[in-house]
């Protein structure tokens, strides 16, 4: 029985001529889990907010066609009839917070329905006990790490009874540990309540590790993919309508495997299969080595920092050094509570060390002013919300070009070329309030990059977004290093660190674990446990298939995507 059902369903925003969504026609049934995905601007969040009544109710538009969401029409009612039939977990839970602590943020919905004090309190810890959160019941949720946060949102919606639970993005902010945790708690608060889920997110592969009944896939506001996993991933969908296929799908293909041959493909474990063995023993990745040495000319030496908030407390960092060279690219992992964010902000300036140096350009710069540094190390912080300042993507983008008074028609020409190699050319006249968190996130990313620093510290740049903006944003950043400009990138996307960094640095406990070449890192099982990382499904499958050199295997795989894409 249909929960959800589409009849010619199209919407237009009032401020658009092209509809966003068209003539939809699909179900979803009572109790399944549905992974919906599409590029950004494909109408997948416009979708899902014609299911919650955001649409029309906070952003008004032409509708046609019908639309039921357990048993009544969205747009019919209001918003808080709607909130009883279906409830959001949206990707930015900061700004969904209500309460001063947890179980007060919890109890909010029990409020709002006058529920009895003491039946309110029980049903609080119930929801927060069902995803393991009760023991920070009176705790900031702000205080919270970004999988803790999550699960409280969780929490709040499970206490309304809601049938329906809705995931914007769930996985955009949190490290592959967390983001594992939080898919298999949706499993088994699925398998336990029947609840109908609808999970929006960029993250296929992390999504399929736990079973969904059906993928869909949207794209310029139309159904192009209405399927079981497995139909979806034997074809090339994916790719064509600008997401990411499953990193170990895409190298069987590359080895030319006949994916026809494994059966519960989505499940990684399933390529355990003789001819798919004896396949990849005989065939070898050929690709193009880049011979040409380059002499190192170090850019940035960090060198035994020594960091605590407080001074008589525990201590973040512990004799951290690490060196940069001219033109390369790196990237910082770790979990959650790591230290790789205050490791950025002391190479920014934002937080000055107790001991140790840093040196820029072989200049020291350790005791130099944030406005100094700022001139030559540019930060794109994590969150989007904590970095604008101004109404218009233009302005914002051109803050610093404006700061330091640059010509207008350079302004002009760095803004319009910035722009459209992040993605944004489309909305350069459109106020920031009018984007998306992963939209707000590219403008940040294109405020640093047109001051053209000497070197860029990147907090998770692709959070957030499709694997086309995400190629686009990484081929950009890449491009730069031509210029001899040194990138740094804080990150959990592990597919990140493989295809376009040079060396990986690990984080675990405030100290440096590891400090080589990604493949050999993210094959190296002890640092991948010690540090909580997530093993790359790259790695798993050649442990499957019992491959013998798993670094070469990798490495191997990597250096040819990059040689496709180039011809690409």
């Amino acid at each position: 029985m249909p929960i959800i059902e589409f009849k010619n369903f199209s919407f237009r925003f009032a401020n658009l001529r092209e509809p966003t969504l068209n003539n939809l026609n699909f179900q979803i049934k009572e109790g399944e889990k549905v992974l919906i995905a599409g590029a950004s601007g494909s109408g997948k969040s416009t979708l899902m907010h014609c299911i919650n009544g955001i649409v029309p109710f906070a952003h008004s538009g032409e509708l046609k066609g019908e639309l039921v969401v357990s048993g009544i029409k969205p747009y019919n009612q209001n918003i808080f009839e709607i909130s009883k039939k279906a409830g959001t977990i949206l990707q930015d839970q900061d700004s969904q917070f209500i309460g001063l602590t947890v179980g007060e943020d919890v109890a909010f919905i029990q409020e709002n329905n006058n529920i009895n004090p003491e039946i309110m309190k029980k049903k609080v810890y119930e929801s927060l006990q069902s995803v393991q959160m009760q023991k920070f019941i009176d705790q900031s949720p702000y205080e919270l790490s970004g999988g803790q946060k999550q699960s409280v949102s969780l929490a709040g919606i499970l206490s309304s009874g809601t049938d329906i639970l809705l995931f914007d993005e769930p996985l955009a902010n949190l490290d592959p540990a967390s983001g594992k945790k939080v898919i298999e708690l949706i499993d088994e608060l699925h398998k336990k309540y029947r609840k109908t889920i609808i999970i929006i997110e960029h993250r296929i592969e992390d999504v399929l590790e736990r079973n969904i009944d059906r993928l869909i896939v949207i794209d310029k506001g139309r159904i192009k993919a209405n399927e079981k996993p497995d139909t979806v991933l034997k074809q090339d969908i994916l790719r064509k309508y600008g997401l990411r296929e499953p990193l170990y799908i895409e190298a069987l293909k590359h080895f030319s495997i006949d994916l026809k041959i494994i059966n519960n493909i989505h499940d990684i474990n399933s390529c355990k299969n003789p001819e798919v063995k004896k396949t990849l023993s005989t065939k070898k990745i050929i690709y193009k080595k880049n011979n040409n040495y380059k002499k190192r000319q170090l850019l940035l030496s960090v060198q035994n920092i020594n960091f605590s908030y407080d001074r008589k407390g525990r201590q973040i960092l512990k004799n951290v050094s690490f060196e940069l060279d001219k033109g390369e690219i790196i990237s910082i992992l770790g979990n959650n509570g790591a230290g790789k964010s205050t490791l950025s902000n002391i190479i920014t300036g934002i937080l000055k060390p107790d001991s140790g140096t840093i040196n820029l350009s072989g200049k020291d710069i350790t005791a130099a002013g944030i406005k100094e540094i700022g001139q030559k190390i540019g930060y794109v912080m994590q969150n989007p919300n904590h970095m604008i300042v101004k109404n218009m993507i233009k302005d914002e983008v051109c803050l610093g070009l404006n700061a330091y008074r640059y010509d207008k028609n350079f302004i002009e020409e760095r803004y319009l070329k910035t722009v459209k190699t992040c993605g944004l050319y489309g909305y350069r006249n459109w106020p920031v309030s009018s984007l998306s968190y992963g939209q707000k996130k590219r403008v940040t990313i294109a405020s640093i990059l047109a001051l053209d620093p000497k070197v860029v510290v990147l907090d998770e740049p692709t959070a957030g977004q499709d694997y086309r903006t995400y190629t686009e944003i990484m081929d950009f950043i890449s491009r730069l290093t031509e210029k001899g400009i040194g990138i740094i990138l804080i990150t959990h996307d592990m597919h990140l660190a493989l295809e376009y960094t040079t060396r990986s640095i690990v984080l675990s406990n405030g100290k440096i674990i590891g400090n080589d070449k990604p493949s050999k890192i993210l094959s190296n099982e002890k640092i991948v446990a010690k540090a909580n990382l997530k093993e790359t499904s790259l790695s798993r499958l050649s442990g499957i298939l019992e491959l013998e050199d798993k670094e070469e295997f990798i490495q191997n795989f990597i250096e040819t995507e990059k040689g496709v894409r180039a011809v690409e």
